[in-house]
This record gives structure tokens, sequence and C-alpha cells, in this order.
């Protein structure tokens, strides 16, 4: 395996466990429709909850969220839409990212909720 595989799989290990120790529950890891791939659908109370996850080593001049273009941003909510049709989900749904950094072997997280809507699409 790769590096970059290997890092990117260890970032979304880190997430998983991030959310469970916050009280969500974790539904589906790497949910994959057509080209698009939901890293985690999650739920906390009523809002089903689709997670972006974008790590990077640590570097001050780009931040991992940064990433996440409208290319981007439209093929998750495809395969959203496609998630809670197959599954009949009747709940509020939400788009979050959670970007990663690695600093000195230390995950710092910033957890953005509701970072974009199928609206402004």
């Amino acid at each position: 395996m790769s590096k970059s595989f290997d890092f990117g799989r260890e970032a979304e290990n880190f997430a998983a466990d991030y959310f469970e120790k916050n009280g969500y529950e974790i539904l589906v890891r790497n949910y994959i429709y057509q080209k698009a791939e939901i890293d985690l659908i999650i739920q906390k109370n009523q809002t089903l909850i689709v997670v972006e996850v974008k790590a990077r080593k640590y570097n001050p001049l780009l931040l991992p969220e940064e990433s996440v273009n409208q290319k981007k941003k439209k093929l998750i909510i495809s395969a959203a839409h496609q998630f809670i049709s197959i599954n009949n989900v009747n709940a509020d749904v939400r788009f979050d990212i959670l970007a990663l950094e690695k600093k000195d072997n230390i995950w710092l997280i910033n957890h953005i909720e509701d970072a974009f809507s199928p609206i402004e699409l």
C-alpha cells in the first residue's frame, strides 16, 4: 500500500473514532455511488450527516477543507440523494467536512457543520 493510501485510511479511522466519541452513530463508511464516494454517513438525534473527511500533513498555507470544490460537492450530494432514496431515509440531512491536519503526530481537527448545501449548487 502507498503512504498516501495509508495516511488516508488512518485519517478516516481517526474521523470515525472522533464522531463515535462525540455521540454520533456511524451508519456507513465509504459509501460509493457511480463516481462519488461519501467517507462517512452518520447520525445524531434526528439528523443524517454526510461527512467528507479531508486530511493533510500540516501546512499553514493550505487548509484541507479548501480542496472540497464544487465538482466534489455535487458528487457527494448525488451519492447522498441515492443513499437517502434507496434507504427511505426520513430525516433532516446536513453536509459536514471534517478537516484534519497532522502535525507532530497529533491530529488538528476542524469540524465544519453545514459546510455546504444542495441549494447553493
